[in-house]
């Protein structure tokens, strides 16, 4: 972790939002496979994707919020270690979450649930202050300093 002059790396900053990206969708497939995947008759894309299946009035749809807020956490303990930095967590969890409604856009058309919304907004508070919280931790460390006396 460099923490002076700021430099302008435009490959470091997309590989980090593609790790980031991969990793929360692998997450977010693993708790939908353990989740989701044991009351449904088959898995598919339509429970990333599509807001209509996030109804709360369901146990399946009370899995699927599970499941995107536990990915969530998962999200803040990934960003320790992939940004590194407190300052960028909101804009590295607010760009995932976007590409995610891109996505979203793109497979089920416009969310219109407004459960769609608290629950990934939550997702977004959620990544962004834990997230941020880790890495503060981590960035107001002591750093060890060894003194070695000399035997003159």
């Amino acid at each position: 972790m460099f923490y002076g002059a700021i430099v302008w790396d435009p490959w470091l900053i997309i590989s980090q939002i593609v790790c980031l990206q991969c990793l929360y969708y692998l997450t977010l497939g693993l708790f939908m496979l353990v989740l989701v995947g044991t009351r449904v008759s088959r898995m598919s894309l339509v429970y990333f994707f599509d807001y209509s299946t996030i109804p709360a009035s369901t146990v399946t749809g009370w899995c699927v919020i599970a499941s995107i807020l536990l990915s969530a956490l998962a999200g803040a303990g990934y960003m320790l270690y992939l940004i590194e930095r407190a300052k960028k967590c909101l804009d590295f969890s607010a760009t995932l979450y976007t590409i995610h409604l891109f996505i979203c856009i793109i497979y089920g058309g416009w969310p219109s649930s407004i459960t769609w919304w608290v629950v990934n907004g939550t997702g977004v508070a959620v990544m962004t202050l834990l997230g941020g919280y880790l890495c503060r931790k981590r960035e107001l460390r002591e750093i060890p300093i060894t003194r070695y006396r000399s035997n003159v």
